[in-house]
């Protein structure tokens, strides 16, 4: 019995081995890489969990004189699934934050640039209010321009006439 204890021992040695492996590269991935990640480090949890289970199973039927060695290992490995899942759920939650600080610090971005691009659109409308009230004074005084030269002709061809008809 207890070298089948032993066999499940190793195993859950390297699937904890593999889930801290895993735990290492989350902070280092993607998001879409960090999700399979999350999912393989579940389910190797979930493995773990299985293996403590039958290790409990075994424990119950090895003999008394290695029955407390085996019962502290198991304690000491539940111990450490408990430790490495807290440590999952508090990098999650700081990938969290992190996240929402980022979408916090564009929400500020966006927000400023639609403030600098409403500034800019005034600034666009008073410009063109002006360039349109800088050509109506132009066409005005072209209006005005050309009355004045059409003025002065007939005043010239009225003194021309005046000075032929004496």
């Amino acid at each position: 019995m207890v070298s089948l204890f032993e066999n499940y021992e190793q195993q859950y040695s390297a699937l904890t081995a593999d889930i801290t492996a895993q735990i290492g590269s989350l902070t280092a991935s993607g998001s879409k890489d960090r999700r399979q990640l999350i999912s393989n480090i579940e389910k190797h949890v979930e493995e773990a969990q299985e293996l403590l289970e039958q290790m409990d199973l075994e424990v119950r039927e090895v003999e008394s004189s290695k029955k407390q060695r085996c019962k502290t290992k198991l304690n000491r490995k539940l111990y450490m699934i408990v430790l490495k899942i807290l440590m999952v759920i508090v990098e999650t939650e700081e990938i969290g934050n992190q996240v929402l600080k980022n979408l916090a610090e564009q929400r500020e971005t966006i927000q400023r640039s639609r403030n600098r691009l409403r500034e800019t659109d005034e600034d666009l409308n008073r410009s063109s209010r002006t360039l349109n009230g800088m050509i109506m004074r132009i066409m005005q005084q072209k209006v005005i321009l050309y009355l004045v030269g059409i003025c002065f002709i007939v005043l010239v061809c009225f003194g021309v006439y005046l000075s032929f008809k004496k």
